[in-house]
């Protein structure tokens, strides 16, 4: 059997993690990354690839915590996008500058004022009529429409900007076992005459984690699972128009989230999320699709959805087990002796769980081990490992449409 040292093993492909390894390698850290599938090929390709700063979660008509916390996030990431912030983003595709937000006039009228305070007027403002695009430039639409200044991203793109630039250190490994080894830990995978031993250990990987913490005998942090079923359709350019949407509804959790995507086939795809897909866990697919049908039928009347073509992801969103089941507010790291396990529990607040992580590896550090000078790496040889790939986005992985 083959046997590797690294100082940091990063084992998870998601956002959180290839945000990790380019930050950590920025750093000077000699971090590698494992991947036992594709890159993204959970939780993070599945997202709508919204960057936003807390604006739905103030829509009960104050500002929470969350919204709190999450504000400066879509200026973190733009920096980013733009070659300038602390990872480079730059080869990434954005698909929209901004999302809208949209309601009847019952909803609307009662937070007409606070949309209107400064806080939330730097973050969204009033459009028109003049200025609506479709679908609601439509006579027929009678609501409020707002633009937020939040973008919308190609996830994609952003996972194989980043693997592009850090392949060297991504590697393609399920991890079987981990067992506490000298001062550190020693990682079996499937690959027979592999095994790699690590100083330190990232767990990233979602839903992954759990079997990874009881690898390791770790009574906490425990996870929970909020799962999603999310409806996608799909028709030519000519009956949906792209959009970036949500729709207030009475709670914080907006009635319809919509993000799209064109295909080269001059369709358009309308992936659905918010209230529709939290309720539809219960849900059969044809149940879950029905409802979709009916529930764009009641918020979009004038328009025609017989031309499209159906379908709906299972999603399973993995985060740390809060006491009361309820959502976590903030990016969750936990270290206990040398692992670190993070959830970034939302896109776009994985910048603050890497800080997170950072602050704990400062902290395991001092003068005679210091993961930037005196780290002996030896990365795995090409030979003998397979290049991660991307993975596929939602709608490329249905094989058959209704």
């Amino acid at each position: 059997m083959s046997s590797y040292q690294a100082d940091i093993v990063i084992v998870g492909g998601g956002i959180a993690g290839l945000w990790t390894l380019a930050r950590l390698r920025g750093l000077g850290y000699q971090a590698i990354l494992l991947e036992a599938e594709t890159l993204g090929c959970q939780q993070t390709g599945a997202s709508q690839g919204i960057i936003h700063g807390g604006t739905k979660y103030a829509l009960t008509g104050k500002l929470t915590h969350s919204a709190q916390s999450i504000q400066k996030m879509p200026q973190r990431w733009k920096d980013c996008l733009n070659g300038q912030g602390e990872i480079d983003l730059s080869a990434a595709k954005k698909l929209s500058d901004h999302q809208y937000l949209w309601s009847n006039k019952n909803i609307a009228s009662r937070l007409t004022g606070f949309f209107a305070s400064k806080v939330m007027s730097s973050r969204m403002k009033h459009l028109s009529a003049k200025d609506f695009s479709a679908p609601f430039s439509h006579p027929d639409f009678a609501g409020d429409l707002y633009q937020l200044d939040e973008p919308v991203l190609d996830i994609q793109s952003v996972i194989e900007s980043i693997r592009q630039q850090f392949e060297a250190f991504i590697f393609q490994y399920q991890v079987t076992d981990i067992q506490p080894w000298v001062d550190g830990y020693k990682i079996e995978t499937n690959t027979q005459d592999i095994s790699i031993r690590a100083q330190k250990l990232i767990l990233t990987a979602g839903s992954g984690n759990e079997k990874l913490l009881n690898s390791l005998n770790f009574q906490q942090p425990q996870m929970q699972r909020r799962p999603l079923y999310m409806p996608i359709l799909k028709a030519k350019s000519s009956y949906l128009p792209m959009l970036y949407a949500h729709c207030l509804g009475a709670s914080a959790l907006p009635k319809m989230t919509i993000t799209s995507y064109p295909l080269a086939t001059d369709e358009i795809v309308w992936y659905l999320g918010g209230e529709i897909a939290e309720k539809g866990v219960s849900r059969s697919l044809d149940e879950q699709i029905k409802a979709a049908k009916q529930e764009l039928k009641k918020l979009m009347p004038w328009m025609d959805f017989s031309h499209c073509q159906w379908s709906a992801l299972a999603i399973d969103r993995a985060e740390p087990k809060m006491l009361d089941a309820s959502r976590p507010i903030e990016p969750a790291v936990f270290k206990e002796n040398n692992v670190i396990t993070a959830w970034p529990v939302k896109l776009a607040m994985t910048p603050i769980m890497v800080d997170k992580i950072i602050a704990h590896l400062e902290a395991m550090s001092d003068e005679s081990d210091d993961s930037r000078e005196n780290t002996i790496v030896n990365n795995l040889p090409p030979a003998q490992t397979t290049k991660v790939r991307t993975t596929r986005l939602p709608w490329q992985k249905v094989e058959h449409w209704l």
